[in-house]
């Protein structure tokens, strides 16, 4: 009876006209995994110098952030304790593809993807990874999870510029920054005006874009099973406020947050499997 229920109730969704739901919705997945780098590890957003996956807006289980996690357990039951996460702080997009493998080795049916912070984030400029081989490395690592018909998010990287524009006239933003050499390709010299370093700012923000170019032209060529932000965490007006205080750089719960809303809406119609999961208030 409680499937019955549930299938009636899905097929509502699906089928009430002017929902954004639509007949090619997908069941919520069992499994999830999250993929990238410091970012969706949720480094620095809970303590010093620590990933706090709890807090990562993909894979997070933390209440505060409400994660793509706990938003498709909300829909979805079944997905409870099968949130994975596979971002290593520092990673590039030359680590993603052996990520991919892990999520298919655990049989993750959805996956979000955010990388390439780092690949900008270098020591010079002529060390940023080039987009050429950023593509291939996406498309490597999509290529891993095709096979196994992995659902994936892929959301664009962060505008790095706009942190130091929010940042250069902090002293404590400037003094992490350069202490700990953070993003050197971006915020070195930050209280330079002087033109070289505007035009490397520019350069370092033009290579961001590329990187999310590819990003989504690769999603693109993923097929239906891959969508993409359209660049909506890079349009993204964060501020200081959605910034980690122990590093000025990461985000912190609140910035968490704001990606996980800003990201789901983007994503997939999920909607709960009638054969497998019935909705939450029955199934109590």
């Amino acid at each position: 009876m409680v499937r019955k229920i549930a299938f009636v109730l899905a097929a509502s969704v699906v089928c009430v006209p002017g929902t954004a739901v639509t007949a090619a919705a997908d069941p919520v997945p069992t499994v999830m995994a999250a993929l990238g780098d410091s970012i969706s590890a949720g480094f620095n957003a809970c303590g010093w110098y620590v990933a706090c996956t709890s807090r990562s807006w993909s894979a997070g289980d933390a209440v505060g952030v409400d994660s793509h996690y706990l938003r498709l357990l909300a829909i979805g039951p079944a997905i409870k304790g099968h949130n994975l996460n596979f971002a290593v702080p520092g990673s590039t997009s030359a680590d993603l593809a052996a990520q991919a493998q892990k999520a298919v080795a655990a049989k993750a049916a959805y996956v979000t993807i955010l990388i390439g912070a780092q690949d900008a984030c270098v020591s010079r400029e002529s060390h940023m990874t080039p987009v050429a081989t950023y593509r291939a490395r996406v498309d490597r690592a999509l290529a891993v999870l095709a096979p196994a018909g992995v659902k994936v998010f892929a959301a664009s990287i962060p505008d790095i510029k706009r942190l130091w524009r929010i940042g250069k006239e902090n002293a404590v933003a400037k003094s992490f920054w350069a202490l700990g050499r953070i993003c050197p390709t971006m915020l070195a010299d930050a209280g330079s005006i002087a033109k070289k370093d505007q035009a490397r700012r520019n350069r370092v923000r033009e290579r961001v874009q590329d990187y999310n170019a590819e990003m989504a032209n690769a999603c693109a060529a993923y097929g239906p099973g891959c969508r993409y932000d359209g660049g909506a965490v890079f349009s993204y007006p964060y501020t200081l406020d959605h910034i980690s205080k122990w590093d000025f750089f990461h985000p912190n719960a609140d910035g968490q947050r704001a990606l996980a809303q800003t990201t789901f809406k983007m994503g997939f119609p999920w909607v709960m499997d009638p054969l497998t999961q019935a909705p939450p208030a029955l199934a109590r």
